[in-house]
């Protein structure tokens, strides 16, 4: 891709602040005098960049797989691309003091005065972040599981027992998805829309602590 056909590509993602002297300031990555880069890059065109190019935006800015450390704060030292992606992502909790004994170690501090521990805030945060990947893992593994029941029944009646293994497959995790919906209601989430048979059954085994947190997906 040239220059012209990434500005060209900016612009129709609504970036035409992106033009062609702008990305030859920000690849070049000219300074000031002062050492201030010419031409920052915001989170909004970070976004855009990444989807013109095809490219994830975090890796545009953490090359995992080739530099060996990226900076993290300017008064912490560089870590692996891998982990503060970790840290972006909310999966692992950034750990800024050190090296002590060759180690580094999670900000003991706390936010305010008589506040929360800055890695208990962080790590409430963070759980919050992790459910909703956590609900796709655990809704695509109902999906298989049911769709494995549905085949198993739609059979001839030659293997009762697997039709029934596969059945009460499917409710073992059908209930781990509604464990998981009961905590993300607690966390105060909205739920994504699930198939209404689910939802049916979720009901009428009693599996859910909210029932009426889920609602069924909508007909094409």
């Amino acid at each position: 891709m040239t220059r012209e056909q990434l500005v060209a590509e900016c612009a129709r993602l609504g970036a035409a602040e992106l033009t062609y002297a702008a990305l030859v300031s920000i690849e070049s990555g000219r300074r000031k005098p002062d050492g201030r880069r010419r031409r920052e890059v915001t989170v909004d065109e970070l976004l855009v960049l990444g989807l013109a190019l095809a490219v994830p935006p975090l890796l545009l800015v953490l090359p995992v797989g080739s530099d060996e450390t990226v900076p993290t704060v300017p008064a912490a030292d560089p870590r692996p691309p891998h982990t503060v992606w970790r840290w972006w992502t909310g999966e692992e909790t950034p750990t800024l003091s050190g090296p002590t004994d060759g180690r580094y170690y999670t900000d003991p501090r706390s936010i305010t005065e008589g506040g929360p521990r800055w890695s208990a805030a962080w790590a409430q945060a963070a759980y919050t972040a992790s459910l909703y990947p956590e609900f796709e893992r655990r809704r695509f593994a109902v999906d298989k599981a049911y769709r494995r029941a549905m085949r198993a029944g739609d059979e001839p009646v030659r293997d009762k027992e697997r039709a029934t293994d596969t059945r009460q497959d499917y409710f073992e995790h059908l209930e781990q998805l509604a464990y998981h919906i009961d905590d993300m209601t607690r966390a105060g989430l909205t739920v994504r829309r699930l198939p209404a048979i689910w939802i049916e059954d979720m009901k009428g085994l009693a599996m859910l602590d909210h029932p009426d947190a889920v609602t069924p997906e909508e007909d094409d």
